[in-house]
């Protein structure tokens, strides 16, 4: 009689377990106690996930024996896995470590070169000690026949290792959703790289071109068939969902400003790297050692100046700027040296915008200042000068001595000049009430809203060149600086596209809380004996209160 409420009660409690979990299966939820919610997916992440209908295979290299603060990126890089894999079992993950093999670690370092991955040369601090290390900051998503590669480890100005491991751990969460957004979703924005005004040549466009590749439909285009076409160019031209402009040398027509102008006011998108002043930095290294800085008329004036904004022919001189790396010494005795070069100015984060938020410095070389103008336009000043920086009107004679001269900090004191502002709203056209350079069979005079980007100086999308390969956009290869050009071009364009949660999981910030090496250092031996001691008198003390208790307890009886 007694077993049969037994077994009713065990029937209850087993039915109450399967009811748990058809319930939990239906209403799935995680909770995060972070303070700063770093492990909170962002809702765009989780609907790219859940929309993943096939396996990817992310195939982790950064493993082995790691320092601790990379030990933490590692653990940080499971910890974001098992979240998306929490939200898909098609996520799958391994950890592999690329020197467990046969071969050599130089052999592995060149196969990760090989595939662009380089390997990263740390200078570890271990038991008071600089020790040399390398390690493999990079995974691979596989799927479906198709790779990304993905860059763990961020970096920054500094290289401290401790902001190294806090950008990086920010990135992850971008990282991973960036590189199954390329692979899972079908490209359909069209990009139009204008062409025929003596812009960039396609070899300094590399890199940044190359990555665009893997989100959007790219394609050069040049206006010369305007003259003889116009109306098929200019239905052309609208088919892009964006234009860019590399830093254009020659004038543009009228037709062809025409052209532009009727695209923007059909509501296309426009990226324009324009400069206004003549000069570049190779005409410094010849033997007189100085180039002279002119005006450069592109036929842009009145055009940009109907759209709420001017490029001035002056160049900005910062205190707050790129160094210039000169050879010093001849022969064996060659060495490289840093000086400050003042005509190679850093963007400075202006306003908070998604565009320019956790971004590292911009590298800009003999930037203009941008003067907004009065309109029903919006304008956000996305990068400017510092304060400590002064405009300098052309024609001017720069010479690569200045670099022995102190500068004078009086000369100093106007700065904030804009070198890169974004322009949103209805715009007007150029050609509103002017004579039409040829006619078009639906002209039009305002747009519907849309969004410019101007950037006074055209080099901050040019990536340096090294045995004839492009480097990557913003990795400065004489002083070993990598700044944030590449990202802050990507961010523009992927805000301009309408990718704005991608530019908005690109730049989440996760407070990490930093260990005192030194006070680590210092204390080392006193942790040491409290881990020894302390369990070993937690279980004395344990045995004391226990034989305490038995001795009580049978004394009594």
């Amino acid at each position: 009689m007694k077993a049969r409420p037994m077994l009713k009660k065990a029937l209850g409690i087993l039915v109450v377990i399967v009811l748990l979990n058809v319930l939990a299966s239906q209403f799935f939820t995680r909770v995060d106690f972070t303070s700063d919610q770093k492990y909170t997916l962002s809702k765009p992440t989780i609907e790219l996930i859940e929309s993943i209908e096939s396996p990817i295979l992310i195939q982790v290299f950064l493993t082995g024996d790691l320092p601790s603060e990379f030990k933490r990126l590692q653990t940080e890089t499971r910890y974001i896995l098992e979240e998306l894999r929490a939200y898909n079992s098609n996520i799958k993950y391994e950890f592999i470590d690329p020197l467990d093999s046969n071969l050599e670690a130089m052999e592995v370092a060149n196969l990760f070169y090989e595939k662009g991955m380089p390997p990263e040369s740390l200078n570890i601090r271990e038991n008071g000690k600089l020790t040399e290390r390398v390690i493999f900051p990079w995974a691979v998503a596989n799927y479906k026949n198709q790779q990304s590669s993905i860059q763990l480890l961020q970096k920054t100005l500094s290289q401290s290792n401790s902001e190294l491991v806090q950008k990086s751990i920010e990135n992850l969460e971008y990282g991973f959703i960036d590189a199954a957004t390329k692979l899972t979703r079908e490209r359909s924005k069209k990009v139009a790289i204008l062409k025929g005004q003596g812009e960039l040549e396609d070899k300094y466009l590399s890199d940044f071109l190359t990555t665009l590749k893997e989100y959007y439909l790219i394609a050069p285009f040049t206006l010369d068939s305007v003259e003889s076409n116009p109306q098929r160019t200019v239905d052309q031209l609208k088919t892009y969902d964006l234009i860019i402009d590399a830093k254009a040398t020659q004038p543009f027509s009228e037709e062809k400003n025409y052209a532009i102008d009727q695209y923007l006011m059909s509501g296309g998108k426009a990226l324009w790297l324009t400069e206004h002043v003549n000069v570049e930095k190779d005409s410094l290294y010849r033997a007189s050692k100085s180039a002279l800085a002119l005006p450069r008329n592109l036929n842009l004036y009145n055009l940009f100046f109907k759209y709420g904004i001017r490029i001035n022919p002056q160049l900005i001189n910062d205190l707050y700027s790129a160094p210039i790396v000169l050879a010093s010494g001849s022969g064996n005795s060659t060495q490289l040296s840093r000086f400050p070069w003042f005509y190679d100015p850093l963007g400075n984060i202006a306003n908070k915008h998604p565009i320019t938020s956790n971004l590292n410095p911009v590298k800009f070389e003999f930037a203009n200042p941008i003067d907004t103008l009065k309109s029903g336009l919006k304008k956000t000043i996305l990068l400017e000068s510092s304060e400590l920086s002064k405009k300098i009107g052309v024609p001017f004679e720069i010479n690569l001595n200045e670099i022995n001269e102190d500068p004078n900090p009086e000369l100093y004191t106007s700065g904030r000049f804009p070198m890169a502002v974004m322009v949103e709203g209805e715009f007007s056209s150029a050609f509103q009430a002017k004579l039409k350079p040829f006619q078009l069979s639906k002209p039009l005079d305002k747009s519907p809203i849309t969004e410019q980007v101007f950037i006074s100086d055209g080099d901050v999308i040019k990536n340096q060149i090294q045995s004839g390969k492009p480097l990557e956009l913003g990795f400065d290869r004489y002083s070993g600086i990598t700044y944030g050009n590449k990202t802050f071009l990507l961010n523009t364009v992927n805000f301009l596209l309408g990718d704005k949660d991608l530019v908005n999981t690109r730049n989440k910030s996760i407070r990490l809380d930093e260990m005192n090496l030194d006070k680590l250092e210092t204390d080392k031996l006193t942790w040491q004996i409290f881990n020894i001691a302390a369990p070993l008198l937690s279980i004395f003390a344990f045995g004391a209160l226990f034989h305490y208790w038995r001795k009580r307890k049978y004394s009594r009886n």
